[in-house]
């Protein structure tokens, strides 16, 4: 077992969610309550990591992060190091692949809300924010953690794009799922197996979690 990348793909699933979670939150509560030109392609935009595949993806953001590009070029002169090749580059990638597994539940969660629920929080007095804390967030709460749990999830699988903005630097940008790989390459089956399995175990324990926590919220709103 590689503990390494286990915890590499551990941090990168946890700074993911810091750093997308609260985007996504204002993001799916826009898409899912306003109407503004261009909505439908700011949905496909979000949507858009779930039909490339993850090479094509992988490339335009190595070719967006490399020492070429102006962002690149930005990058190593404000840090000395370039983005490409980086953790740092690697969580930005990780924020926009997961874009469409964080954005889309929540949205959906947001839509499920009766809008006759939040306007009799606004006609009571409640102030836009006080809605949104106290009615909006608690009725889409199962959205959003599974929109976590996805995101966490995903992240730690994610192997394309990983290999291709980070490469598989030990200790720096090779995750689990790339250590995965090079273990079968080099025929250790034993070795790829059981992290396979650690993977796996996560996985089933994070989904489980999240599919609990929907259906225990989801009382408590019925019964309410």
């Amino acid at each position: 077992m590689d503990w390494v990348a286990f915890r590499l793909s551990v941090e990168l699933g946890l700074a993911t969610l810091a750093l997308l979670m609260p985007f996504s939150v204002w993001l799916g509560r826009a898409l899912a309550y306003r109407r503004f030109p261009g909505r439908g392609f700011v949905e496909a935009a979000v949507a858009l990591p779930l039909v490339l595949p993850p090479t094509v993806v992988g490339f335009y953001l190595l070719a967006a992060f490399g020492a070429q590009s102006p962002l690149g070029r930005a990058w190593e002169g404000l840090f000395g190091h370039g983005l490409a090749f980086s953790f740092e580059g690697l969580l930005l990638a990780s924020v926009i692949v997961n874009l469409p597994f964080a954005v889309q539940p929540v949205q959906n969660a947001f839509a499920a809300i009766p809008p006759r629920v939040r306007e009799a929080g606004a006609v009571s007095g409640m102030a836009p924010w006080r809605v949104l804390l106290r009615i909006e967030l608690p009725l889409a709460w199962p959205g959003i953690a599974t929109a976590a749990v996805l995101t966490f999830a995903h992240t730690l699988g994610e192997f394309g794009v990983v290999l291709m903005v980070g490469g598989a630097i030990p200790g720096e940008t090779q995750t689990i799922a790339i250590a995965i790989y090079d273990r079968v390459q080099a025929f250790d089956d034993r070795g790829a197996g059981i992290m396979s399995a650690v993977l796996l175990a996560v996985s089933v324990a994070a989904l489980g979690l999240t599919n609990t926590i929907s259906r225990r919220v989801g009382r408590r709103t019925r019964d309410a």
